[in-house]
Parts: structure tokens; sequence; C-alpha cells
């Protein structure tokens, strides 16, 4: 029984090669090698200590795309994490196309090279699930951190660009993308394959360190 088991895995593991290697066949050279280094290319693995002291913003990414799965990847990142009472108030829209990325450095002057990124996703919170009272800003920003862990995690390049408090770019991201009044959106996280490595940096200080009470 497991010899067959195993056969029948191996069956389906060749088809499924087969059938990505064929639709790769019909697209240009570019797509047809991202589409076979999705199979050969594991998941780069980074320990979470590693992720959170190396992680830089990146700004500028290579014309490489980011596949539906490793965006699907940076969402389930994001929505591990902890929310007040588990109320889990985020939302998020995700941004590929070109037209709409164009827009974003009219609505924030830091964040114009959006355009070049091959996908954006708006963080937001959801103020019908704020049941709390106002930790939906708290929560929200867990979740962005996370995408932001994840992605540099996965090989990838990410900045959080911010939103939120500024009434005018709330209304104005809001209005990008339809969302309703109840919808805040927080941050667009930009992402992409990094031109570049920046190295990392220790931020520890120790004056910012306080032990049992607030020392000068």
């Amino acid at each position: 029984m497991k010899q067959t088991q195993s056969l029948t895995g191996r069956r389906v593991i060749m088809k499924m090669m087969f059938a990505s290697v064929l639709g790769a066949m019909i697209h240009p050279p570019a797509k047809a090698f991202a589409a076979l280094r999705q199979w050969w290319t594991p998941t780069p693995a980074m320990d979470a200590m590693t992720a959170i002291r190396t992680r830089r913003s990146v700004r500028a990414y290579t014309d490489e795309d980011v596949s539906d799965a490793q965006v699907k990847e940076l969402l389930g990142a994001a929505m591990s994490a902890p929310s007040a009472g588990n109320e889990q108030p985020w939302e998020f829209v995700v941004i590929r196309d070109k037209d709409t990325l164009a827009k974003v450095g009219g609505l924030n002057r830091f964040a114009g090279y959006a355009k070049n990124a091959p996908v954006c996703i708006l963080v937001c919170g959801n103020l019908d699930h704020d049941k709390y009272g106002g930790y939906w800003f708290e929560d929200v920003s867990a979740a962005t951190q996370n995408i932001l862990l994840a992605a540099h995690a996965m090989g990838l390049g990410a900045v959080w660009t911010g939103i939120y408090p500024m009434e005018d770019r709330i209304l104005g991201f809001r209005k990008l993308v339809g969302a309703p009044k109840n919808i805040v959106p927080l941050a667009l996280v930009v992402i992409g394959h990094p031109k570049n490595s920046p190295k990392p940096i220790d931020r520890f200080t120790e004056k910012k360190v306080h032990q049992e009470r607030w020392s000068a």
C-alpha cells in the first residue's frame, strides 16, 4: 500500500511539473524561466532573530515578478499577528495595476517609487471590527511589521510607507481603491525583488533602556 501511494504521489508531482513547464513554454522566455524557478528554487530559510536584526527598507526593485503564492505567504504572515481580543481588524488590498501604482506618488510624495514595484499591499483597519475602541491601529501595525519580516525572510525587499494618521493620505488611498468609510488605510507596503541589499545596522542603544523605573 505504501509503495502504491508513493508511486501515485510521484505521478501527481510529475504531472504538475509537466503542466508548469508546458505552460511556461508558451510565454516569453523571461516568464518561462520565472515559472521554472518556482519549482527549483526553494524559499530561503531564515530564523526569526536574523530576519528581525537584518531587515532593511528596500525602495529599488528588479523587473522580476512577485508571484501570487508569495503574496499569499505574506498575507498569511500578516494575519498571524496578535490583536486585542483576537479582533483581527485588518483588511488588505493587493495592488498590481501599473496605472494605479503610478498614482501613489501623487498621494504620498515619499512613495513615488511604488510605480516601479511589481506589487503593493495596502494595509487597512476595519473600524467595524474595532470592538475595543482604538486598538485597531496597534493590531494593524503588527500585521504590517509581519509583512516586512516575512518579505525579508523570503528574499524579497519591502518598505512601509505611512498613510495614517495623515487625513489627506487616508482619503486619497481610500478613494484610490474604492474603500468604504469604515476602512482606514494605515500603510502601503511596497514589495519587490531588491536591486541591492542594504547592510544590516545594529540599532541597539543602551541609554534607551530603563531598569525598573525611569532613569535620566
